[in-house]
Protein backbone atom coordinates (compact mmCIF):
# COMPACT_ATOMS: atom_id res chain seq x y z
CA UNK A 1 0.00 0.00 0.00
CA UNK A 2 1.38 3.66 -0.41
CA UNK A 3 1.81 5.97 2.07
CA UNK A 4 -0.87 8.97 2.81
CA UNK A 5 -0.68 11.11 0.85
CA UNK A 6 -0.77 15.51 1.29
CA UNK A 7 -3.46 16.73 -0.98
CA UNK A 8 -1.30 19.34 -2.73
CA UNK A 9 1.43 17.68 -4.15
CA UNK A 10 3.42 19.94 -6.48
CA UNK A 11 6.98 20.37 -6.12
CA UNK A 12 8.97 23.49 -7.74
CA UNK A 13 12.04 22.10 -9.61
CA UNK A 14 12.93 18.43 -11.23
CA UNK A 15 15.86 18.36 -9.05
CA UNK A 16 14.22 18.35 -5.55
CA UNK A 17 11.82 16.15 -6.95
CA UNK A 18 13.86 13.38 -7.62
CA UNK A 19 16.59 14.60 -4.61
CA UNK A 20 15.72 11.36 -2.26
CA UNK A 21 16.45 8.99 -5.05
CA UNK A 22 19.46 6.75 -4.16
CA UNK A 23 21.57 4.91 -6.37
CA UNK A 24 20.39 0.64 -7.01
CA UNK A 25 16.64 2.11 -7.15
CA UNK A 26 14.24 0.61 -9.27
CA UNK A 27 12.88 3.01 -11.66
CA UNK A 28 9.93 2.46 -13.78
CA UNK A 29 9.99 5.61 -16.70
CA UNK A 30 7.04 6.16 -19.28
CA UNK A 31 7.46 6.81 -22.77
CA UNK A 32 7.55 5.10 -26.00
CA UNK A 33 10.81 5.53 -28.16
CA UNK A 34 11.17 9.04 -27.30
CA UNK A 35 7.61 10.01 -26.96
CA UNK A 36 6.11 10.78 -23.92
CA UNK A 37 9.37 10.40 -21.94
CA UNK A 38 10.11 12.90 -18.83
CA UNK A 39 12.98 14.67 -19.86
CA UNK A 40 12.97 16.98 -17.38
CA UNK A 41 13.42 14.89 -14.26
CA UNK A 42 15.79 12.43 -16.45
CA UNK A 43 17.95 15.24 -17.34
CA UNK A 44 17.98 16.01 -12.97
CA UNK A 45 18.48 12.01 -12.29
CA UNK A 46 21.70 12.53 -14.70
CA UNK A 47 22.80 15.84 -12.79
CA UNK A 48 22.27 13.81 -9.55
CA UNK A 49 25.06 11.62 -10.76
CA UNK A 50 23.53 8.22 -8.81
CA UNK A 51 24.55 4.69 -10.25
CA UNK A 52 23.76 1.41 -10.02
CA UNK A 53 19.84 1.79 -11.22
CA UNK A 54 17.59 -0.97 -12.74
CA UNK A 55 15.47 0.86 -15.13
CA UNK A 56 11.84 -0.37 -16.19
CA UNK A 57 10.65 0.94 -19.55
CA UNK A 58 9.18 0.14 -22.83
CA UNK A 59 13.10 0.77 -24.34
CA UNK A 60 16.06 3.06 -23.07
CA UNK A 61 15.35 6.40 -25.27
CA UNK A 62 17.92 7.06 -28.10
CA UNK A 63 21.50 8.12 -28.23
CA UNK A 64 21.99 11.09 -26.15
CA UNK A 65 18.28 11.29 -25.72
CA UNK A 66 16.06 10.94 -22.61
CA UNK A 67 17.44 7.30 -20.85
CA UNK A 68 20.01 7.08 -23.34
CA UNK A 69 21.57 10.26 -21.40
CA UNK A 70 21.48 7.71 -18.38
CA UNK A 71 23.17 5.05 -20.60
CA UNK A 72 25.62 7.73 -21.76
CA UNK A 73 26.68 8.88 -18.29
CA UNK A 74 27.00 4.55 -17.11
CA UNK A 75 24.78 5.43 -14.65
CA UNK A 76 22.33 2.26 -15.48
CA UNK A 77 23.18 -1.71 -14.42
CA UNK A 78 20.02 -2.98 -15.47
CA UNK A 79 16.85 -2.84 -17.69
CA UNK A 80 13.97 -4.35 -18.33
CA UNK A 81 12.58 -3.29 -21.73
CA UNK A 82 10.75 -4.28 -24.37
CA UNK A 83 13.15 -3.75 -27.58
CA UNK A 84 16.68 -1.70 -27.93
CA UNK A 85 15.46 0.20 -30.39
CA UNK A 86 17.42 3.17 -32.05
CA UNK A 87 20.03 3.39 -29.54
CA UNK A 88 23.63 2.11 -30.30
CA UNK A 89 24.96 2.66 -27.04
CA UNK A 90 22.38 0.94 -25.60
CA UNK A 91 23.46 -2.78 -27.92
CA UNK A 92 27.45 -1.31 -27.43
CA UNK A 93 26.81 -1.81 -23.10
CA UNK A 94 24.59 -4.97 -23.64
CA UNK A 95 26.94 -6.59 -26.40
CA UNK A 96 29.96 -6.10 -24.09
CA UNK A 97 28.72 -7.10 -20.94
CA UNK A 98 28.40 -3.36 -19.04
CA UNK A 99 24.74 -3.81 -19.18
CA UNK A 100 22.04 -6.28 -18.16
CA UNK A 101 19.03 -6.59 -20.43
CA UNK A 102 15.76 -8.34 -19.79
CA UNK A 103 14.03 -8.28 -22.81
CA UNK A 104 10.35 -8.69 -22.09
CA UNK A 105 7.32 -8.83 -25.00
CA UNK A 106 5.80 -5.57 -24.87
CA UNK A 107 2.26 -6.58 -23.88
CA UNK A 108 3.62 -8.40 -21.30
CA UNK A 109 5.77 -5.75 -19.74
CA UNK A 110 2.33 -3.45 -19.65
CA UNK A 111 0.77 -6.14 -17.89
CA UNK A 112 3.76 -6.68 -15.76
CA UNK A 113 3.45 -2.67 -14.66
CA UNK A 114 -0.10 -2.12 -14.47
CA UNK A 115 -0.37 -5.88 -12.32
CA UNK A 116 2.26 -4.58 -10.05
CA UNK A 117 -0.35 -1.40 -9.67
CA UNK A 118 -3.13 -3.27 -8.83
CA UNK A 119 -1.76 -6.32 -6.08
CA UNK A 120 -1.38 -8.57 -8.40
CA UNK A 121 1.99 -10.87 -7.74
CA UNK A 122 1.74 -13.03 -10.73
CA UNK A 123 -0.46 -13.87 -13.90
CA UNK A 124 -0.83 -16.39 -16.85
CA UNK A 125 -0.34 -15.59 -20.59
CA UNK A 126 0.30 -17.44 -23.46
CA UNK A 127 2.43 -14.61 -25.15
CA UNK A 128 6.20 -16.23 -25.33
CA UNK A 129 5.07 -20.07 -24.98
CA UNK A 130 7.15 -21.99 -26.87
CA UNK A 131 10.11 -19.98 -27.46
CA UNK A 132 12.56 -19.09 -24.28
CA UNK A 133 10.80 -16.39 -23.20
CA UNK A 134 9.15 -19.70 -21.70
CA UNK A 135 11.74 -22.37 -21.61
CA UNK A 136 14.45 -19.64 -20.15
CA UNK A 137 17.92 -19.82 -21.59
CA UNK A 138 17.67 -15.87 -22.99
CA UNK A 139 20.89 -13.87 -22.44
CA UNK A 140 20.51 -11.07 -19.94
CA UNK A 141 24.44 -10.28 -18.98
CA UNK A 142 27.54 -11.36 -21.11
CA UNK A 143 31.11 -11.30 -20.24
CA UNK A 144 33.41 -8.95 -22.10
CA UNK A 145 34.53 -11.95 -24.14
CA UNK A 146 30.87 -12.50 -25.49
CA UNK A 147 30.37 -15.73 -23.09
CA UNK A 148 27.06 -15.90 -21.13
CA UNK A 149 26.90 -14.90 -17.77
CA UNK A 150 23.52 -14.65 -16.72
CA UNK A 151 20.38 -16.17 -18.57
CA UNK A 152 16.70 -15.75 -18.23
CA UNK A 153 15.47 -18.69 -16.03
CA UNK A 154 12.67 -20.96 -17.45
CA UNK A 155 9.05 -19.92 -16.55
CA UNK A 156 6.38 -22.03 -14.45
CA UNK A 157 3.57 -23.05 -16.95
CA UNK A 158 0.01 -24.10 -16.46
CA UNK A 159 -2.88 -25.77 -18.83
CA UNK A 160 -6.14 -23.97 -18.74
CA UNK A 161 -8.81 -25.19 -20.61
CA UNK A 162 -6.76 -27.59 -23.12
CA UNK A 163 -4.40 -24.74 -23.40
CA UNK A 164 -1.09 -24.14 -21.96
CA UNK A 165 0.07 -20.26 -20.75
CA UNK A 166 3.62 -19.35 -18.86
CA UNK A 167 3.28 -17.74 -15.46
CA UNK A 168 4.83 -13.69 -15.74
CA UNK A 169 5.51 -12.22 -12.41
CA UNK A 170 4.63 -8.41 -11.37
CA UNK A 171 7.28 -5.52 -12.49
CA UNK A 172 7.28 -3.44 -9.20
CA UNK A 173 9.76 -0.04 -9.16
CA UNK A 174 10.73 2.19 -5.99
CA UNK A 175 9.97 5.10 -8.10
CA UNK A 176 8.32 6.15 -11.54
CA UNK A 177 8.74 9.00 -14.00
CA UNK A 178 6.50 10.21 -16.01
CA UNK A 179 5.17 12.68 -18.07
CA UNK A 180 1.32 14.36 -18.62
CA UNK A 181 0.07 17.08 -20.90
CA UNK A 182 -2.06 18.19 -17.91
CA UNK A 183 -2.09 17.56 -14.10
CA UNK A 184 -3.39 19.52 -10.89
CA UNK A 185 -1.78 20.16 -7.63
CA UNK A 186 -3.93 16.94 -6.31
CA UNK A 187 -1.51 15.00 -9.08
CA UNK A 188 -4.83 13.75 -11.53
CA UNK A 189 -3.43 13.85 -14.72
CA UNK A 190 -4.79 13.67 -18.89
CA UNK A 191 -1.90 12.41 -21.06
CA UNK A 192 -2.35 13.55 -24.67
CA UNK A 193 -2.58 10.89 -27.72
CA UNK A 194 0.14 8.82 -28.01
CA UNK A 195 1.68 10.33 -25.04
CA UNK A 196 0.22 8.51 -22.69
CA UNK A 197 1.33 4.98 -23.65
CA UNK A 198 3.28 3.40 -20.71
CA UNK A 199 3.26 6.52 -18.39
CA UNK A 200 0.19 5.50 -16.39
CA UNK A 201 1.28 2.23 -15.77
CA UNK A 202 4.53 3.06 -14.88
CA UNK A 203 3.14 5.12 -12.68
CA UNK A 204 1.11 2.48 -10.88
CA UNK A 205 3.36 -0.05 -10.02
CA UNK A 206 5.85 2.18 -8.39
CA UNK A 207 6.02 3.10 -4.46
CA UNK A 208 6.58 7.15 -5.38
CA UNK A 209 5.63 8.38 -8.65
CA UNK A 210 6.96 11.57 -9.85
CA UNK A 211 4.66 13.29 -12.92
CA UNK A 212 6.12 16.33 -14.87
CA UNK A 213 3.44 18.29 -16.04
CA UNK A 214 3.11 20.54 -19.25
CA UNK A 215 0.30 22.55 -17.89
CA UNK A 216 -0.36 22.64 -14.09
CA UNK A 217 -3.86 23.47 -13.60
CA UNK A 218 -5.93 24.50 -10.05
CA UNK A 219 -8.04 21.46 -8.52
CA UNK A 220 -11.37 21.16 -9.87
CA UNK A 221 -10.33 22.28 -13.14
CA UNK A 222 -10.08 19.09 -14.91
CA UNK A 223 -13.02 17.59 -16.15
CA UNK A 224 -13.32 14.07 -13.98
CA UNK A 225 -14.21 11.93 -17.14
CA UNK A 226 -11.45 13.42 -18.79
CA UNK A 227 -8.91 12.03 -16.33
CA UNK A 228 -6.82 9.02 -17.31
CA UNK A 229 -4.79 8.34 -14.09
CA UNK A 230 -5.86 9.89 -10.77
CA UNK A 231 -4.16 11.50 -8.00
CA UNK A 232 -3.58 8.66 -5.83
CA UNK A 233 -1.65 6.89 -7.61
CA UNK A 234 0.77 10.44 -8.17
CA UNK A 235 2.89 11.57 -5.17
CA UNK A 236 4.84 14.47 -6.25
CA UNK A 237 3.70 16.70 -9.35
CA UNK A 238 6.46 19.21 -11.52
CA UNK A 239 5.33 22.23 -13.51
CA UNK A 240 7.72 22.41 -16.57
CA UNK A 241 8.81 25.49 -18.02
CA UNK A 242 7.19 27.20 -21.27
CA UNK A 243 10.70 25.89 -22.23
CA UNK A 244 10.70 22.24 -20.71
CA UNK A 245 7.20 21.76 -22.50
CA UNK A 246 8.04 22.40 -25.66
CA UNK A 247 11.31 20.17 -25.82
CA UNK A 248 9.84 17.01 -27.35
CA UNK A 249 11.75 15.51 -30.21
CA UNK A 250 11.16 13.44 -33.06
CA UNK A 251 12.73 9.88 -33.14
CA UNK A 252 12.41 9.50 -37.03
CA UNK A 253 11.31 12.52 -38.99
CA UNK A 254 9.77 11.33 -42.54
CA UNK A 255 8.46 14.14 -44.95
CA UNK A 256 7.42 13.85 -48.47
CA UNK A 257 9.97 14.73 -51.33
CA UNK A 258 8.23 19.45 -51.44
CA UNK A 259 6.03 19.20 -54.44
CA UNK A 260 6.62 22.75 -56.50
CA UNK A 261 3.70 22.60 -58.79
CA UNK A 262 0.00 21.47 -58.70
CA UNK A 263 -0.71 18.04 -60.77
CA UNK A 264 -0.98 19.33 -64.35
CA UNK A 265 0.83 22.59 -64.26
CA UNK A 266 3.65 23.74 -66.26
CA UNK A 267 2.64 21.12 -69.27
CA UNK A 268 1.58 24.04 -71.77
CA UNK A 269 5.39 25.89 -71.09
Amino acid sequence: MKRQKRMDKVVLTAAEAVADIPSGAIIAAGGFGICGIPTALIDALVERGITDLEMISNNCGIDGVGLGRLLDNKQIRRIVASYVGENKEFAHQYLSGELEVELTPQGTLAERLRAAGVGIPAFYTVTGMGTQVAMGGLPWLYDSDGSVTVESPAKLTAEFDGRTYLLERALPADFALVRAWKGDRHGNLVFRKAARNFNPVCAMAAKIAIAEVEHLVEPGELDPDSIHLPGVYIDRVVPLTAAQAVDKGIERLTTRPLQLTNAGEGLWH
